[in-house]
């Protein structure tokens, strides 16, 4: 016999599979005689309380084995395949459509501008060490698009959106953990996600699809109201390629591709976003906080079974609201600038999340008539307004890849951090009044926010945590639109807007269903 239970139990019975068992035998009333296996299904942490708590659903098997599923999925070699489809940019929208394609006997060529995986981490060594920024090879652009390098958080909202499930199965197929099928939090980790889009690359080109990196969309030739050719450019030149159909999956730093559709006249539009800073603390006071420890040795004892604390803040301004995003336990920030004379700060993660810090962005949500000042930029005002905080940034950092930064109460009063506290980012951090870097739009409603933040989380407003920007690209300004049920262009009939780049997605997860959305759409469309 077989049956699903859910159970609340504490840390250590979570981990403990003998205390485990003995707390489903007393939950299903077993005899001591019984036989039974167990088998985790889902797994959450609830912290509301003095007592933290862990939320099982466990499957239960008595007398009886628990069949381990294994994963399998149904790729086509379509090496010889009649339809294909150019994909631009190989991020997790762009890879995942390559993967939907093998299923439904389409060939994907996936078009990407940078590096695969590996060879994107000499760049990034540059971008930290040298303070050098290859502008099509960083953590923003090259093969797994900027989702590689920024911890891989696998949580989404977008239920509605596509099958979550199949997304993570594909995920575990490929290399990643099976905890990831089972956490309510599920992440991969920055250094296991290169091996994993390498399995993928690898897939791919094992059914027949093709690769193409160091080649850059530079123009897409119409006619009617197809596109007919686009023209791609690499270190030997540029050369016209013909296609069928295109996926058009840039990823949300793509700001050529917005100034490409400007000048062609093709449609796109303004999108609201969020700018503001990423805020970093000792890791273990973020523990203190939510595990609600006294003293650092219970801090310590602690964190023998319970992961490094996240946190999810929120406060509504008169005018904005001020929210954390791509919070980064145990966590690193990075430099993600995509050209020289800008300084953009992102997070990331290893999967055992045990670095000493723990950040986040906290940013402010932004509405078009916020890029009132841009209008001359029609559609692309608020990407403009984005490069102008971006290159303040620069110019008071030093005009380098060194951050701007202030220590966090500091920030909140005021006043000037004389020296500051220490920080992951690499590059470096100068000290200087944030206020004069984030304008008096975003610097005002970012201090009541950390304000309202210190109410919630007490002991998280202090000068030992440090603000450093911006944070700048927590998703496109621009939207790319579409067909609500083709999901094409309204100008061109054969090209498929995706993923974060074009404004559909926001995330890893949310990202590769929608790749698989224009996969599907694109094959209803042959």
């Amino acid at each position: 016999m077989q049956t699903k239970i859910q159970l609340q139990v504490s840390p250590q019975t979570a981990l403990n599979e003998h205390l485990l068992k003995q707390e489903v035998a007393q939950a299903l009333s077993l005899s001591e005689q019984a036989q039974f296996q167990i088998k985790i299904l889902k797994r959450s942490i609830d912290a509301r309380g003095r007592k933290i708590k862990i939320n099982l659903g466990l499957l239960v098997a008595i007398d009886e084995p628990i069949n381990i599923e294994k994963i399998t999925i149904a790729y086509l070699n379509v090496e010889k395949a009649k339809h294909k489809c150019h994909i631009i940019g190989a991020g997790p929208a762009g890879l995942f459509a390559a993967l939907r394609c093998l299923e439904l006997g389409i060939q994907p060529i996936i078009i990407e501008r940078g590096k695969d995986v590996k060879a994107r981490r000499r760049d990034l060594a540059a971008i930290n060490k040298s303070l050098v920024v290859n502008p099509e090879s960083n953590y923003c652009f090259g093969e797994g698009g900027a989702g590689t390098y920024s911890d891989g958080k696998l949580y989404t909202r977008s239920n509605k959106r596509g099958d979550i499930d199949k997304i993570l199965k594909t995920l575990v197929f490929h290399g990643a953990g099976e905890d990831i099928l089972v956490d309510a939090h599920p992440h991969i980790g920055t250094n296991k996600l290169p091996n994993l889009i390498q399995n993928m690359r690898e897939t791919i080109l094992a059914y027949g699809g093709e690769i193409h990196f160091n080649t850059k969309l530079i123009d897409i030739h119409l006619k009617d109201d197809n596109a007919e050719t686009i023209e791609l450019q690499n270190e030997s030149g540029s050369n016209i390629v013909p296609v069928q159909k295109i996926i058009l999956a840039t990823g949300h730093s793509a700001r050529d591709i917005y100034e490409l559709f400007y000048a062609k006249g093709l449609e796109i539009f303004a999108k609201p976003f969020a700018m503001g800073v990423r805020v970093e603390h000792p890791q273990s006071l973020i523990d203190k906080i939510q595990y609600h420890c006294g003293s650092l040795q219970e801090v310590i004892q602690t964190r023998d079974y319970l992961p490094a604390a996240s946190y999810s803040l929120v406060h509504q301004t008169k005018t904005h609201g001020v929210y954390s995003f791509c919070m980064c336990p145990g966590g690193i920030i990075a430099p993600c600038a995509t050209s020289q004379e800008e300084v953009v700060t992102n997070g990331w993660s290893p999967s055992k999340r045990n670095n000493p810090y723990a950040n986040s962005g906290i940013v402010v949500g932004l509405d078009l008539k916020d890029f009132s000042g841009f209008q001359k930029y029609g559609p692309l005002a608020g990407m403009y307004f984005q490069k102008q905080l971006e290159s303040i940034a620069w110019e008071k950092g030093g005009k380098t890849q060194v951050a701007p930064a202030q220590n966090l109460q500091d920030f909140v009063s005021n006043k000037h951090s004389q020296v500051l506290v220490k920080s992951s980012y690499q590059p470096g951090t100068k000290s200087v009044d944030m206020q004069q870097v984030l304008g008096t739009l975003i610097g005002p409603a970012l201090r009541e926010g950390f304000k309202a933040f210190g109410n919630k989380m007490r002991g998280y407003l202090t000068n030992e945590a440090i603000v450093l920007g911006v944070e700048s690209r927590t998703s496109t300004p621009v939207r790319i639109p579409r067909d609500a049920e083709k999901l094409s262009h309204p100008q061109i009939k054969n090209l498929f807007p995706c993923g974060e780049g074009a404004g559909y997605a926001g995330g890893i997860v949310s990202a590769a269903m929608d790749g698989e959305r224009c996969a599907d759409a694109l094959r209803d469309n042959l």
